[in-house]
């Protein structure tokens, strides 16, 4: 579950760029969980209207998913007749899409590598305004003097990469919600329930990458299915038989909307974090390996975070290392090697090999905690922390003591600091016999240190963009002068808590979203 802090973010970002009219009504949300409109309208005490067009806000920027809630059972009448019973219209407001605003730089940055500017340019208006139909889209490119042909081109590029998406169902119908036994705290949201609805919203791959008729384009001809290609439902067209459909059908057809694709740019970083952490803890050869398997393997990947890459042959992996653009000083054996060093025994039944990636972001994870409690507490407790974090075990303060050789007078009041600030875990330990003696036992209890370190990241978080925010205001005569000549002591502190921002958003993902 969401904590407070993070609550609180997520609210601070809603009101930044929305005002504190779609925030109130977005906080109930995040609070209360799933909530109808006359709910919100309750507890908001703001007028219907007002709530509605909040809704609609959120709606279009992806931030609330609207869903019917079918009661199950019948309902009766005045007359005795009874008739089934009516579905509520429920909204849930999507947690990480609200983060995920704090990361449109990074997205437009994947974007700005793999693609081109006009792609960007493209993107950066569909983050900008939620969603758009391909006809929004022209008329928006055609400010920047960008005609029909280029937009076609790029919207090819961009969901054919899957970069950008049509968007989910407005209202799917939910049958069954949860069981007794996830709704034991009241005004949660159980994961299983937000993941259910999205997943019910979410059209399957064929129509969710694909460009039709409906769409605003036309296709006319095939193309095979091992090319880079964007298929249609049932069948499979050619990019450059694309034309804008100008006949209108005498049933006219909903318009498609497009919105980016969140998910594939979150896969693209969690692979980006992995590979990064890998050439550090290894070297470049390993993280060449690894980064050629993930491109090979990432249209096959059912969700982001994947436990392991998808198996695939040493002939495969060989193949796709080939492709890169390191691949003259990479030769089978040494592939061979770095498939050890990856820590990826060869499968036998099918002669495939498979990497561990959580293993991956676990060790990512201790790497970022163990540098937080060397800045915080010092190098001796650094020493007890990871002595206490590779063995996953119990470990008595003597052991502990001359295990990292710190003073036993001091050992215990390192520990109970780090005890204190949750980042270990204490049991005591009575001892019976001729003299009644205690032992302390200590350990580090993962799970629970994630989730405390990720509340304490969204505090940061929270802190660091509230006086950004403040900066931007107050500096926002010095913020218009053109960044080339603006070299005041105002810029240069925007600048500093813009790229501190980012920087624990990168540490941040890697707790909740990798």
């Amino acid at each position: 579950m969401v904590s407070q802090n993070g609550i609180k973010l997520a609210v601070h970002v809603i009101t930044n760029h929305f005002g504190n009219l779609v925030a109130n009504v977005c906080e109930y949300l995040l609070r209360k969980g799933p909530l109808t409109l006359e709910e919100l309208v309750r507890f908001t005490e703001l007028t219907s209207e007002q709530v509605k067009n909040s809704l609609l806000v959120l709606i279009q920027h992806n931030c609330v998913q609207a869903y019917s809630h079918e009661e199950e059972g019948l309902s009766m009448n005045v007359g005795g007749s009874t008739t089934a019973a009516k579905a509520n219209t429920k909204y849930l407001a999507i947690f990480d899409n609200i983060l995920h605003r704090l990361r449109f730089p990074k997205f437009l940055a994947i974007v700005t590598q793999k693609l081109d500017k006009e792609c960007v340019e493209l993107l950066e208006g569909l983050l900008q305004d939620g969603r758009l139909t391909t006809k929004q889209m022209v008329a928006r490119a055609s400010q920047r003097g960008l005609g029909e042909d280029v937009v076609r081109d790029c919207l090819l590029k961009l969901v054919t990469s899957q970069y950008v998406e049509r968007c989910p169902a407005r209202e799917p119908v939910i049958c069954k919600l949860v069981t007794d036994e996830t709704t034991a705290k009241i005004n949660e949201v159980p994961e299983a329930l937000e993941q259910s609805i999205l997943a019910a919203a979410v059209p399957v791959d064929a129509i969710r990458f694909s460009v039709t008729k409906n769409t605003g384009f036309c296709i006319n001809k095939e193309i095979s299915s091992n090319s880079s290609t964007i298929t249609g439902v049932g069948e499979k067209r050619k990019l450059d038989s694309l034309e804008l459909d100008t006949k209108p059908d005498a049933k006219e057809e909903e318009p498609v909307l497009w919105r980016a694709n969140f998910e594939e740019f979150i896969r693209s970083l969690r692979h980006t974090a992995c590979i990064e952490n890998v050439r550090m803890r290894l070297d470049d050869g390993a993280a060449i390996i690894l980064s050629a398997i993930l491109e090979a393997t990432r249209r096959e990947e059912k969700k982001v975070k994947m436990k392991t890459s998808v198996p695939l042959s040493l002939n495969s992996i060989f193949e796709a290392v080939m492709k890169t653009k390191d691949s003259c000083i990479m030769t089978l054996d040494r592939v061979r090697a770095s498939l050890v060093q990856l820590g990826c025994p060869q499968r036998v039944p099918d002669d495939s090999y498979s990497i561990g990636l959580n293993s991956i972001i676990e060790l990512a994870r201790n790497d970022e905690v163990e540098s937080v409690v060397l800045k915080r507490y010092g190098r001796d407790a650094y020493r007890m922390f990871r002595l206490l974090s590779k063995a996953d075990r119990l470990l008595d303060t003597d052991k502990i003591s001359d295990t990292t050789f710190v003073e036993k007078k001091d050992t215990p009041k390192v520990l109970y600091k780090l005890w204190k600030d949750k980042y270990v875990h204490m049991e005591k330990l009575i001892l019976m016999g001729f003299k009644q003696s205690e032992v302390l036992l200590w350990r580090v209890n993962k799970p629970e240190l994630w989730e405390h370190i990720l509340d304490e990241m969204y505090r940061a978080t929270l802190n660091l963009s509230t006086r950004l925010a403040y900066e931007k205001e107050k500096g926002n005569a010095v913020l218009n002068v053109p960044k080339e000549k603006s070299v005041g002591a105002a810029e240069k502190s925007f600048q500093l808590l813009e790229a501190s921002v980012m920087k624990l958003d990168d540490a941040l993902m890697l707790f909740h979203d990798f």
